[in-house]
């Protein structure tokens, strides 16, 4: 279970937010914005992106507010743009982009603010095909500054799918995302709550850098 670390006076603020503060009338149900995730990768894979709300107009729709139909925690590599491959626009998703897609503090802070500010009620860990980070822990390479926070974060998923059949590092990467998905599931206090409540959900998700093709783990 991963537990984020708050000055008490912060940890009282967010949770004051969670409980008091209106969510939009506007935000999605999980269902609904996992749809409109699944619509829309299939539509970048078919070459039919209609590429929406990337006009002036939705951008000045946006300057008082924004209200996302999904948060994604995904890797950073350049090749996996989650707005893209979910055929989606300004102001629709929610995203934050590190190495590896893993779940420390500062993701887990900025996954609470879209839970407690924005109302959202769906959570993507998006890891994809040969991701670099996942690799760099399979083959025990040694890294330099501050690289080996990501090493420890992403170690135990390779260790935990060591020995199975197939691709070593597909079988990582697949076994990084369950792990981040679970450690965002169970981060207390305030995501866990909500997640035990019903009002959040959180899957998992890979792309697949051949095909385009998004596959959702739950």
């Amino acid at each position: 279970m991963r537990t984020l670390r708050l000055h008490p006076a912060v940890l009282a603020a967010s949770l004051l937010c969670l409980a008091a503060a209106p969510h939009p009338a506007t935000t999605t149900s999980p269902d609904h914005g996992l749809r409109e995730l699944i619509a829309g990768n299939k539509r970048y894979v078919a070459v039919k992106s209609i590429r929406p709300h990337q006009t002036p107009a939705r951008r000045s729709s946006l300057v008082q507010g924004q209200h996302p139909i999904a948060i994604v925690l995904s890797c950073a590599d350049s090749r996996v743009p989650p707005e893209i491959i979910f055929d989606q626009g300004l102001g629709d998703l929610f995203v934050i982009r590190v190495a590896g897609n893993i779940a420390d503090d500062a993701n887990l802070a900025s996954i609470e603010y879209a839970v407690a500010h924005l109302g959202q009620h769906l959570v993507v860990v998006l890891g994809h095909e040969r991701c670099g980070a996942v690799e760099a822990v399979v083959k025990g390479e040694e890294k330099a500054g501050h690289l080996p926070a990501l090493i420890t974060a992403i170690a135990p998923a390779v260790e935990a799918s060591r020995g199975q059949s197939g691709d070593r590092v597909d079988n990582a990467v697949r076994a990084n995302i369950r792990r981040v998905v679970e450690d965002v599931r169970t981060s207390e206090p305030i995501i866990a709550a909500q997640v035990k409540a019903g009002r959040i959900r959180v899957v998992g998700a890979r792309y697949d850098l051949d095909t385009g093709v998004v596959e959702f783990i739950h």
